[in-house]
C-alpha cells in the first residue's frame, strides 16, 4: 500500500478509536460500569485487580486496547510487513486517537464555559428587568 494511503487509513481508523475509548472512559452511557472501575482501581485488594480496572478510566490506557483490537480487525499495517508493521501502526493509531481526544476535551470544555457564561448574562439581564 503506498505511504499516503496509509498515512489516510491512520487518520480514518483513529476516529472510531477515540470515539469508542472516549465513550468508555467519559460519557453518561457507561457512568455506572465506569464508577465501579474507578472505585476499583482504588480499593483493589490486589495490584493487577487495581491496574486492570484503571485500564477502562483512562482513556490513553483504553485506547492502547481499542488499537489492538482494531488492528485485529482491519489487519491494518505501516511502512513494514509482519509484526514491526503492526507495532508502527499500534503505536501510530494510538498517538492520532489521543490528539483527536484530546482535542476533543478542549473543544467540550470551550463550550461548557461559553454556556455558563452565556447563563450567568442572562441570569443578570432577568434580574436587571
Amino acid at each position: 500500500m503506498p505511504i499516503s494511503a496509509q498515512i489516510a487509513y491512520l487518520f480514518l481508523l483513529a476516529i472510531p478509536i477515540a470515539c469508542i475509548a472516549w465513550t468508555v472512559t467519559h460519557e453518561e452511557v457507561l457512568r455506572e460500569p465506569r464508577e465501579y472501575c474507578v472505585k476499583m482501581s482504588k480499593e483493589g485488594k490486589t495490584v493487577f485487580t487495581r491496574k486492570l480496572f484503571y485500564l477502562f478510566t483512562c482513556e490513553y490506557c483504553f485506547s492502547h486496547y481499542v488499537v489492538v483490537a482494531m488492528l485485529f480487525i482491519t489487519k491494518f499495517h505501516m511502512l513494514y510487513d509482519g509484526w514491526r508493521g503492526y507495532l508502527i501502526a499500534g503505536f501510530a493509531l494510538v498517538w492520532v486517537a489521543n490528539v483527536y481526544m484530546s482535542l476533543f476535551a478542549l473543544i467540550r470544555t470551550d463550550l461548557k464555559k461559553e454556556k455558563i457564561i452565556i447563563a450567568e448574562k442572562e441570569k443578570e439581564v432577568k434580574k436587571n428587568e
